[in-house]
């Protein structure tokens, strides 16, 4: 088992000794599902454009391993349109999509808001008939964990529902259905410096996760930002446009996670540079109203 020393050391690494450790975690991942057994998870952002780099150099750069390791890309209909442009440019890139688009899936779960624990907990207190689990979401359990941010404790009695589904239906979901297709297990491009859930797994399974339900490597884990733009700097990669418009993340267009912190401003670039995007999702998606209501400007 990792440690947090362990991972905090990882994480001031320079970026040479992260290349080395990060292509063994890759090698080991195809040497336990063979090359006609792994995909690239590919979103279409700076981190999976890396990895998807990365496991194509090992690939190549490996005599013994013999075959192509596809890119799969999940087309959910939120992304930026320079994302999707930058993502069918690329090679070997399987485009794949969701069943349900997501106007449907905040009118029949709710809307994604705050971060995926606190929208979880959000949804359960909201429809809920267990007294157990309505006393944990509101109180926490014995050790003061799993409840509502007192924070946003107000959110309950919101005019909206609000559910952490999204991810689930309109990425993961496609995903798993790809995987049970194929047999293909995933290399994912995320990074344990992107939230605590994250963090948590990589101490728990390290980079290749080989014993749990949905076996997955993330190669990268102990990458940070500046590593990311550092090799791809290194190696010359091309990149999506997007990053050169006033983006840092290029996650869903019309996800809320996160932009209740003041540094972020994603809602309000985003009527400058796609205006035409930015008033469907405010005024159509109703999603203005929601920022309005917990608090975060947008124009």
């Amino acid at each position: 088992m990792i440690t947090n020393e362990m991972l905090n050391t990882r994480l001031n690494l320079p970026l040479e000794s992260k290349i080395a450790m990060s292509r063994k975690r890759i090698k080991q991942w195809i040497n336990k599902f063979g090359v006609n057994g792994c995909y690239v998870s590919f979103s279409g952002g700076k981190d999976s454009t890396v990895l998807k780099h990365m496991v194509e150099s090992v690939v190549k750069s490996d005599y013994m391993l013999r075959g192509v390791i596809p890119s799969v890309f999940v087309n959910t209909g939120l992304e930026y349109p320079e994302i999707v442009d930058f993502a069918r440019t690329q090679e070997n890139v399987i485009e794949i999509r969701p069943k349900m688009p997501f106007n449907q899936v905040i009118e029949k779960y709710g809307y994604p808001v705050i971060s995926k624990e606190q929208s979880q907990f959000l949804s359960e207190i909201q429809n809920t008939k267990s007294e157990k689990l309505m006393n944990i979401r509101l109180n926490g359990n014995k050790y003061g964990r799993g409840k509502v941010s007192n924070k946003w404790k107000f959110l309950i009695d919101a005019p909206f529902k609000i559910s952490h589904k999204c991810c689930d239906v309109m990425k993961k979901n496609p995903a798993k259905h790809y995987e049970k297709e194929t047999g293909r297990k995933p290399f994912l491009g995320t990074m344990a410096q992107e939230s605590q859930l994250r963090r948590q797994k990589y101490i728990k399974n390290g980079c290749n996760a080989f014993d749990v339900k949905r076996p997955n490597s993330a190669p990268l884990s102990f990458w940070t930002d500046n590593d990311i733009w550092e090799y791809i700097r290194k190696y010359n990669i091309s990149y999506s446009k997007i990053y050169d418009m006033g983006y840092n993340r290029t996650g869903c267009m019309f996800c809320m996670y996160g932009c209740h912190h003041s540094h972020d401003d994603r809602f309000e670039v985003m009527q400058k540079t796609h205006p035409k995007q930015y008033n469907y999702c405010m005024n159509q998606l109703g999603i203005g109203k929601v920022l309005d209501y917990i608090g975060v400007k947008h124009d």
